[in-house]
């Protein structure tokens, strides 16, 4: 029903009254009854209703099982939450209920005025209260039966007004609601990605724990085998010190042999050189046995040919490079069937 709002000339307080008592969803003012959401923000109740069926689609087939549902206050945006009753459990406010009716019985009283309703161009004496299907323009009777409209398919002004006006809340209700849905969808993705932030950190650091782990058996085998060639050379350097001890206990007994057989050798007569001395003297220590003896060469032992290579301490790494190289991450099964979920999902 028009309640005659365009009446009230520009600025007066009935228009400032008039622009407070619009409901935001449907553009008209609030019709009974009224309800008030909890930001305080007042909605039509079928409007909310509306609103509400669209922001939940299955709620009327879920029964009474189901607690309730939500949707956003389409003036604040703030997220109500409604129990099984629906936009029926909300309050309704009755002094705009009051208020409204008030509105209305003040502008009814008021007698119309000249010029307030639109009239035709063509005939300035009819109001234009036809619309003109076929041309889609608002006309009148006078243009309908005599001017250029008496062959177009005409209706009621007020019904085709009323049509355009359904269909026009019908929009702004799906527009609200799909607003609501990707309102719901953004923040569900910006969990996903505050998710995704907080399982990558987890990731990096199992990663980082794993590896440091393995760096560390790496460090220990390293160790254990660095203290078995060690161990090798300790016990191949005692044995070969030894030997150079040896040989140099040999060479010092065969250096003073050496210095008593020459001694032995400057002596000219031969009754000296033979007639055993005094044992003080290096004639009387020498023997010639000794000599032939030592000239012969000490038995002490040797190494063997190669007794200094340590071949057979060699590690070979290649197939650890070869397995660090091929080091990957496991495939997750999971992740797969979680995409083709989300394909059969976008192909429905």
């Amino acid at each position: 029903m028009d309640f005659q709002a365009g009446i009230l000339q520009d600025g007066s307080p009935m228009e400032s009254l008039e622009k407070q008592l619009i409901c935001p969803i449907c553009l008209e003012m609030f019709s009974k009854p009224v309800v008030i959401l909890p930001c305080q923000h007042n909605l039509c109740r079928k409007c909310a209703n509306d609103v509400f069926q669209a922001a939940n689609p299955y709620w009327q087939s879920r029964g009474s099982l189901i607690s309730g549902g939500r949707f956003r206050c389409p003036s604040c945006r703030h997220e109500v939450l409604l129990d099984r009753h629906g936009v029926y459990g909300l309050q309704r406010n009755l002094l705009v209920e009051n208020i409204i009716d008030i509105y209305k019985q003040e502008c009814c009283s008021k007698p119309l005025k000249k010029g307030e309703h639109p009239m035709c161009k063509e005939h300035e004496d009819e109001r234009i209260n036809i619309y003109c299907v076929t041309c889609e323009v608002p006309t009148c009777s006078m243009c309908k039966v005599f001017g250029a409209h008496k062959d177009c398919e005409v209706a009621p002004l007020q019904t085709v007004f009323q049509g355009q006006k359904t269909e026009l809340n019908n929009c702004i209700s799906m527009l609200v609601a799909g607003n609501d849905r990707i309102q719901t969808i953004i923040s569900q993705l910006e969990d996903s990605c505050q998710s995704t932030e907080e399982n990558s950190e987890a990731a990096k650091r199992e990663l980082c724990a794993r590896f440091d782990a393995l760096a560390a058996l790496l460090e220990e085998k390293k160790a254990e085998l660095l203290q078995r060639i060690s161990q090798e050379q300790a016990d191949k350097t005692s044995f070969i010190q030894s030997l150079i001890c040896q040989y140099k206990e040999q060479l010092e007994r065969s250096s003073r042999l050496v210095e008593t057989a020459i001694q032995a050798a400057e002596e000219t007569g031969g009754a000296a050189f033979l007639m055993p001395g005094d044992r003080d003297t290096h004639r009387a220590m020498l023997s010639l046995s000794r000599i032939v003896e030592a000239s012969k060469g000490g038995r002490l032992d040797k190494i063997e040919q190669g007794y200094e290579s340590m071949d057979a301490f060699s590690v070979s790494l290649d197939h650890l490079t070869e397995a660090v190289h091929a080091l990957d991450f496991d495939p997750a099964d999971e992740d797969e069937e979680y995409f083709d979920g989300e394909e059969e999902e976008v192909e429905e």
